[in-house]
């Protein structure tokens, strides 16, 4: 079957991966509402194209916090690569890098942040959550610094896992030939305990994750390393306004791709609000519902500094390892390349709010 668009690689995964594993990537929390709303979203804006412009040459290269990127179509932090392929991270990471493409690795990758940067010719960035155990989350902050990552990116909307019904239904576990391999198998244990009715991963993320962190908190871990920090999953204006009072080098946009609050406003929707409230003192990045080089368009149109995949990521891994990712992105980015040149914005600077036209709050 030819590959012509993401869904195919979607297509392609699907009958690769066991049940409960498809529905642990797949799925979203409680409803599904906002899982939804994210992909409906993008696909009732419009863009407002112009004419009679020369698209001879359209350009999608830029950089992020220093590092050069033949596109702003990354690839968002997700765990366990291995359970969508036997290489894992690794071969994520050779597929993103030929396609010049930002690569974030998740604190929960199945292969070792060293082996991933070996593999790597692109930029890294490190996922954290914050553990209980600081001196687990002071370890990975040195070992990502000295394997050549370039930031580190602090989730901060799931001091507790969203309800997964999916997962629940299923009692899903981390099969034991998986590990979480950067991080002591003790504490990683109860994500690999199967009970009826249950999510392994929300148990461990109830005994592991610590929920009493707050803002003040993040001067301890800005003081591990001279990284940049990043803060993923922040929504609104007040959350930006107060990152960066607290001195973060860049904001993600994300409501967890469906996964966490369940009703919570698409990412999309979030954007201009944040965006706004950045006022261009940081780079702000989206992720969650991003399909098509079109909808990456929509998102740089209306402030990002670039995108980042997760679900296509894992579909293309598991339909064809790096090969498959680095299909992925360039698809991506060929259809932003297209994109571009038909609304008549050769450059990624010509990208702005007149290009395109959200629907309005009560019909998106």
């Amino acid at each position: 079957m030819p590959i012509l668009c993401t869904d195919d690689y979607r297509a392609l995964a699907r009958p690769r991966l066991p049940a409960d594993v498809w529905d642990y990537i797949d799925g979203g929390s409680g409803a599904e509402l906002t899982l939804d709303a994210n992909r409906r979203l993008f696909d009732r804006t419009e863009l407002r194209p112009r004419v009679l412009v020369d698209v001879s040459v359209c350009d999608t290269a830029g950089k992020l916090l220093g590092a050069p990127l033949a596109t702003p179509v990354g690839i968002a932090p997700t765990a366990y690569h291995r359970l969508a392929h036997p290489d894992g991270e690794v071969a994520t990471a050779r597929g993103a890098g030929p396609a010049g493409a930002l690569f974030v690795v998740s604190i929960f990758a199945s292969r070792s942040l060293e082996d991933i940067a070996a593999a790597a010719t692109g930029p890294l960035w490190l996922q954290l959550y914050w553990l209980r155990r600081r001196a687990a989350l002071a370890e990975l902050a040195r070992r990502a610094r000295d394997a050549g990552y370039r930031a580190l990116v602090l989730t901060v909307d799931a001091p507790r896992i969203g309800q997964r019904l999916r997962d629940a239904r299923n009692g899903f576990a981390v099969d034991p030939g998986v590990r979480a391999v950067n991080l002591d198998d003790a504490i990683m244990a109860s994500s690999h305990e199967h009970r009826e009715g249950a999510s392994a991963i929300a148990t461990h993320a109830a005994q592991a994750f610590d929920q009493t962190v707050t803002w003040a908190d993040l001067a301890w871990l800005r003081g591990l390393t001279d990284l940049p920090l990043v803060l993923k999953g922040v929504l609104t204006a007040e959350d930006a306004d107060r990152a960066l009072e607290h001195g973060v080098d860049a904001i993600i946009v994300s409501n967890h791709g469906g996964r966490q609050l369940d009703g919570a406003v698409p990412a999309l929707r979030a954007l201009p609000e944040v965006v706004a409230a950045v006022a261009g003192r940081c780079p702000v990045l989206l992720d969650g519902g991003v399909r098509h080089g079109r909808d990456v368009f929509v998102a740089l149109a209306l402030g990002a500094s670039a995108v980042l995949v997760g679900r296509p990521a894992l579909w293309a891994l598991a339909a064809d390892g790096a090969d498959g990712v680095n299909g992925l992105l360039t698809m991506l980015t060929g259809e932003l390349e297209h994109t571009m040149a038909l609304a008549g914005r050769p450059r990624l600077g010509d990208l702005g709010r007149d290009a395109v036209l959200l629907p309005d709050r009560r019909d998106g």
